[in-house]
This record gives C-alpha cells, structure tokens and sequence, in this order.
C-alpha cells in the first residue's frame, strides 16, 4: 500500500511547477530502485501516461516503469514492454532518450526478461538506422546491453552486443560503441 507521503509525489509528477515535479520525480526514482508494494496501484495510470501525458510525465513514466519491472511479481512488463519500446521514438528526443537509457533496469530483474529486453532492443537498433538520432540511439542500446551484462555476466549478451557493433558501417561509430566494454 502506496503511503500518503508517495502518493502526494506522485500526484506532484503531474504539477506544472517544474521544482515540483522534478522533487516528486527524484523522489519516486530514489524509492523505486528497491522493490516496492505498490506497483500495482499506480501501473496502468503510468501506461495511460506513456501515450496521454505531456512530455514530461511520458519520460517520468517509462523511467518508472522500468524501476518497477523488479516490483512487478504478475510478470505485466511482458505484455507492456512493447508501450514502452514505442516511447524510445516520442517526438521530444529526450523523452525518447530517457526511455531507452532505463530499459536495462528491466533487463537486470531475471534471465527472462534479459532475453525480451534483448530481443527489442536488438530490434530497435536495426530499425533505427535512418532515424535523425540513429547513432545516439545505438550507443544508449550499447550501453543497455553492458549494463545488463554487468549483472549477470552472461557471454551471450556480449556476442548480441557486439554482433550489433558490427552492423555499423561507420568505423567511427563501430569505435565509439566498442568503447563501451573497454571500460
């Protein structure tokens, strides 16, 4: 059960003071990174968010989103992962760059949902390559795979990672995104 003091957080998600939001924003964040008991009461208004709120609380979704796939024991971030993929190409470039950056989170819960996050962002790395940002995009699908294999150091991440690496054309870009596990 969700405490009155998160719950007032995360009604500020939708506050157009911007100090507010941000507070609220930090805050759900900050109590997400554990596990918590209240995913479920806030889970479909944060899917309704991804398609219907402004910029802000699209990007303050997904991020959450993602933070809860650890809370989430009924398994819904199968059957939702798709919404949120679809948030990795929102109109604000930042909203769609927030999205991508916190998928891994999803990743680092399970096996299972290392392989499904894997599957799509294998996918959207494909797909992006004619888009205005494409090379960003890669590199953050990067980063999300060696976050993932961070956690678990599973090769078979590595390989999909660098199996993408190599469908670069630009040797600049193959470097950049190499660059990546070198550290």
């Amino acid at each position: 059960m969700m405490d009155q003091l998160t719950r007032q957080f995360f009604t500020d998600v939708h506050s157009q003071d911007r100090d507010r939001r941000y507070e609220a924003y930090q805050y759900l964040l900050k109590e997400t990174q554990e596990p918590v008991g209240w995913a479920y009461e806030v889970w479909e208004e944060l899917l309704t968010l991804l398609s219907q709120g402004d910029n802000h609380e699209r990007s303050i979704a997904a991020q959450l989103l993602s933070n809860l796939a650890k809370s989430d024991p009924e398994r819904r971030i199968v059957r939702d992962i798709d919404k949120l993929i679809l948030v990795t190409k929102d109109e604000r470039f930042v909203t769609a760059r927030h999205t991508l950056q916190s998928l891994w989170k999803i990743g680092v819960v399970d096996l299972v949902l290392q392989e499904l996050v894997c599957q799509k962002l294998e996918a959207r790395f494909k797909e992006c390559a004619s888009e205005k940002n494409a090379t960003l995009i890669r590199y953050d699908i990067i980063v999300n795979f060696n976050k993932m294999y961070q956690q678990f150091q599973d090769e078979t991440v590595k390989q999909r990672a660098m199996m993408l690496i190599g469908l670069e054309a630009d040797p600049k870009y193959q470097k950049k995104y190499s660059a990546v596990w070198k550290r």
